[in-house]
């Protein structure tokens, strides 16, 4: 694969949460860094991926260019330098790297929980914005359709998404293992993200909690959630209350400082063991927290597969996904080879269609309407069939990577350059 499409990737294999959060991007972030890379820096095929587990950018250019990609990250993030975290970032200059890495991440082998759906979810949204924002050239929009049609392949042919080992599974067997012996536990969900409405629908079904509980700033989407869960709705302005009462704290909050401070924690009055998961990047609780008496804080990096046997059916699965994604970089690579040829195949059928039409116009003045058509008919006809073998040869030598020295001739042979 020829393409000059690149990455730039910073993922929880070499970045710890402390340094994912700083390069964190929500919604607008993400937006806004297209933009940049789009209009600035020039690049094509952009796609800008966030997650509370990477922040990685995919694009195309002659060059590499994840020192500018650095600098307009630290630019959006407002971190003063982030080529000083150059060292966490993975710099995938080829496009097979590149695509394979895509792949990978797409179809959640890359994923701290592995097989985790919610990222197919979230490079699906990532390409719609590059669509929305017209940064999607014809490159990138093939390699989604492949993605997306291998993820679907993946779902229906076979075992690697059975059972729940995402993240938000993995959130609930850790809380089921920490309150095994809480008499009647109490949970306590803030922030209804992504993630956070995710959570609520597990713990909806779990029988272990006593009471599950949803809390948000916006009140309207705690009202949904617990219309379509059958939760508790907490007001958030009685949010101290609810935290009081809970055994158990969950939080999705999406903030650029943590929420639950060590003087807001310390306010409690904690009578029995609190446990407090902060699933959130940038952290919604604050490290601090932890030094409060009673009080046990678990971040997104302490979340560990808890659906052991999902997951080894998932694991068991990976090289039947791993010849899915094979077969579909066999396919995308057939496209990008035919690509290379698709401009002179379109000057050959310009420059027949051109001809034709010139021929046309010579002998169409003296005959009827009706032979006119029978004309025109029987020309296209003799211009497909012409157009035929050459189209099936520079195909033929695509594959072969021999397209160069056929292009050069028929360019020649029909002055097509001109």
């Amino acid at each position: 694969m020829t393409h000059p499409f690149k990455a730039v990737s910073l993922t929880y294999k070499k970045a710890p949460v402390a340094i994912r959060e700083l390069l964190a991007l929500n919604e607008a972030a993400c937006g806004q860094l297209l933009n940049v890379l789009q209009h600035e820096l020039f690049l094509t095929d952009v796609l800008v991926l966030s997650t509370c587990n990477r922040t990685e950018v995919y694009y195309s250019a002659e060059d590499e260019e994840s020192t500018a990609i650095l600098g307009a990250l630290a630019q959006v993030t407002g971190v003063a330098d982030a080529a000083r975290y150059s060292a966490y970032f993975t710099v995938l200059n080829s496009a097979p790297a590149a695509v394979q890495h895509l792949f990978e991440v797409a179809l959640g082998l890359d994923a701290q929980v592995v097989g985790d759906m919610q990222i197919s979810n979230q490079v699906k949204k990532a390409y719609q914005r590059s669509a929305e924002a017209q940064a999607a050239g014809p490159f990138l929009h093939r390699l989604l359709h492949t993605v997306l049609a291998a993820n679907k392949r993946v779902q229906q042919e076979t075992s690697f998404r059975d059972g729940a080992a995402s993240t938000s599974y993995a959130t609930l067997e850790l809380v089921q293992e920490l309150t095994a012996d809480v008499p009647l536990p109490r949970v306590l969900i803030v922030g209804l993200g992504e993630i956070g409405a995710d959570i609520c629908r597990h713990f909806a079904k779990s029988k272990h909690f006593a009471e599950v509980t949803v809390c948000n700033r916006t009140a309207s989407t705690a009202l949904a959630i617990s219309a379509e869960c059958g939760l508790q709705v907490l007001d958030f302005a009685d949010l101290a209350t609810g935290l009081e009462a809970a055994d158990v704290v969950i939080s999705s909050l999406n903030m650029p400082t943590p929420f639950f401070t060590h003087e807001l924690v310390s306010g409690l009055a904690i009578l029995s063991p609190k446990f407090f998961i902060d699933l959130s990047v940038p952290r919604s609780i604050e490290e601090a927290a932890e030094s409060v008496p009673g009080v046990l804080v678990y971040n997104i990096d302490a979340i560990q597969s808890k659906a052991s046997e999902a997951l080894a059916r998932r694991m068991a699965a990976v090289p039947q996904v791993r010849a899915i994604i094979a077969e579909s970089l066999d396919t995308l690579a057939s496209w990008s080879r035919d690509l290379r040829v698709s401009p002179a195949i379109q000057q050959l059928k310009n420059s027949l269609e051109q001809m034709r039409q010139q021929e046309l116009g010579r002998f169409g003045k003296n005959i009827s309407g009706e032979e006119s058509r029978r004309l025109d008919d029987a020309t296209k006809a003799l211009t497909q069939k012409f157009l035929k073998l050459p189209v099936l040869q520079l195909k033929a030598a695509c594959q072969r990577g021999e397209a160069d020295q056929l292009v050069a001739v028929l360019t020649e042979l029909f002055a097509l350059e001109g």
